[in-house]
């Protein structure tokens, strides 16, 4: 880095902040998991575990989900089909850690009989706080308590046997929180509520969480985790739980917290930065952070390191969202293009099929082919929010950056002149694509399926183009934007709707989670204690 590049300043020494001593006073003491001995320690044939790992593997594709979240959902999926053979829980910690050590998401002897007590203590007080809330309610509060008590109990179930990936995270967003904090104020709200509602930001877009884990993260908030309530407690709790519940998913979807949600994310790009550097060099952190010279280099070189991954990232994130589509979507409209047509039409129009099957694949290429990295300028920003949130003036965290204004007075002829308006973009954008498609011989249906294909990829690649824009710090608009958005908003629009509502219908889930999952574990557990008995019958022997 050229030396005018540099930052410069008189007194090279950092004095880090209280916050910021703490955080890395966390990754010290950070709770590992202790490894069982090898009596106790949980072991499953490699055999049934390359079997189990093809169909996860297989299982995770046909539904979307970030990395970070697959095992959680799959904790969940794999207890509610044993809960559905054993209502009563008992016994199943051991067959949900063996299920999870076949498809790898944890090494053999990783677990053992000490997480298998821990965990069936979970499956139990989870089974009775479900018999003392779910019996006897209607029907909608039954299915809203059951998978409310059953996100707590995954996601607890995840953190025990990660307890260290847990701790760290947890520490992470707390920091963000003290840090930014003071930033905020919000009229007409109480601080602990202002607070709550940041706290759930943060979680939503430094967590990536999902609905789970945000309840998750709110309960323990405010309350014990399941494991360190006695039974009595959670007696007394759960006449409770349901108003409990019903606050936190109001919290949750408040709407001050989409407003904190995108001051969050402008103010994340230097944290990143900063724990992406405090997880590489955890041993000479604080010689880094405290010496700016040092300090640059180490960031200069993190970001730099950072953008070259993000061509890496798109691009897996990019195959991985086609083959969604394709398994989800694309395969179920295309055997429906041609039976509807010949039925309505009598004829089939190849060159529509052909170009229904194709455009998808090249239309996403297109969209996430053509990304900027940030630059230097952007580095430099960085770097200078990070000594600003890491040394101990306390200016930076004081100083207000958002309050949010109470809301304008409506004009009702204003709000339905723009309502009018962004309804004709629909109008233009769909008329456009009628015209073309018409002149190259589609049919109605193939005209919707196209409309189906373009809209879903679009939105797909547009979610994934916002992985390019998180180091950003500051995002320039650019001028011809408001042209782009009159036709492409229709398009992202009706793919948020059909991604969001169809995904619901996902028949490959149902034959997977139905039809395929239960006969398939059958299998790998009669395998597996079969290749158990051969095992000690040949140790006898020896």
């Amino acid at each position: 880095m050229p030396d005018d590049q540099v930052p410069k300043k008189d007194d090279q020494k950092i004095v880090l902040s209280q916050y910021t001593q703490a955080l890395l006073d966390t990754f010290k003491n950070a709770k590992k998991s202790v490894r069982p001995d090898d009596i106790s320690a949980l072991s499953v044939s490699q055999t049934v575990s390359f079997f189990a790992l093809v169909y996860e593997r297989v299982r995770n594709a046909v539904e979307y989900r970030e990395d970070h979240l697959i095992l959680r959902a799959a904790i969940e999926r794999i207890l509610r089909r044993r809960f559905s053979l054993n209502p009563d829980g008992h016994g199943e910690a051991e067959n949900l850690l063996r299920e999870l050590l076949w498809a790898r998401y944890f090494d053999n002897g990783v677990l053992g009989a000490e997480d298998n007590v821990i965990i069936q203590n979970l499956i139990n007080k989870y089974i009775l706080l479900r018999r003392q809330l779910v019996i006897g309610r209607d029907n909608e509060l039954r299915i809203f308590l059951d998978q409310f008590l059953m996100d707590l109990l995954t996601c607890e179930v995840e953190e025990t046997l990660k307890p260290q990936s847990a701790t760290i995270q947890s520490n992470l967003s707390f920091f963000i929180y003290q840090v930014l904090r003071n930033k905020i104020k919000i009229e007409g709200l109480k601080e602990d509520q202002k607070d709550a509602y940041f706290l759930v930001a943060i979680e939503k877009v430094f967590g990536k969480s999902d609905r789970a884990y945000l309840r998750y993260r709110l309960f323990t908030t405010f309350y014990k985790t399941l494991e360190k309530h006695t039974e009595k407690e959670l007696e007394i709790l759960g006449t409770k739980l349901p108003a409990i519940f019903k606050k936190i998913d109001d919290m949750v979807t408040n709407p001050y917290v989409d407003n904190l949600a995108k001051f969050t994310r402008k103010q994340l790009p230097p944290f990143l930065i900063l724990f992406a550097l405090i997880k590489s060099k955890p041993d000479d952190l604080q010689a880094i952070l405290t010496n700016r010279e040092r300090l640059w280099s180490e960031v200069d070189q993190t970001c730099r390191d950072k953008y070259q991954q993000l061509g890496a990232r798109v691009r897996t994130l990019a195959v991985r969202s086609f083959i969604y589509i394709l398994l989800t979507k694309m395969i179920f409209a295309i055997i429906l293009e041609v039976p509807i047509s010949i039925y309505v039409y009598d004829e089939v129009n190849r060159n529509a099929i052909i170009i229904n099957s194709i455009f998808p694949p090249i239309l996403m290429i297109a969209i996430l082919g053509f990304f900027k990295v940030p630059g230097d300028e952007n580095t430099r920003k960085i770097y200078q929010r990070i000594v600003d949130i890491i040394d101990d003036d306390k200016s930076f965290e004081t100083r207000v950056a958002f309050v949010p204004k109470k809301s304008a007075s409506k004009r009702p002829l204003l709000i339905f002149g723009f309502t009018v308006f962004y309804s004709m973009t629909f109008l233009v954008t769909l008329t456009l694509i009628y015209e073309f498609l018409s002149k190259l011989g589609f049919n109605l249906v193939s005209q919707i399926i196209f409309i189906f294909f373009v809209s879903v990829v679009s939105f797909f690649s547009y979610r994934i183009r916002q992985v390019t824009k998180e180091l950003r710090l500051e995002e320039k608009a650019s001028i011809l934007a408001p042209i782009g958005d009159f036709f492409f908003m229709p398009m992202l629009s009706l793919g948020k709707f059909f991604s969001s509502e169809i995904a619901k219908l996902n028949f490959f889930i149902f034959i997977f989670d139905f039809i395929i999952e239960a006969p398939f574990k059958l299998i790998f557990e009669v395998v597996e204690e079969w290749i158990s008995f051969v095992r000690k019958r040949k140790e006898e022997i020896i």
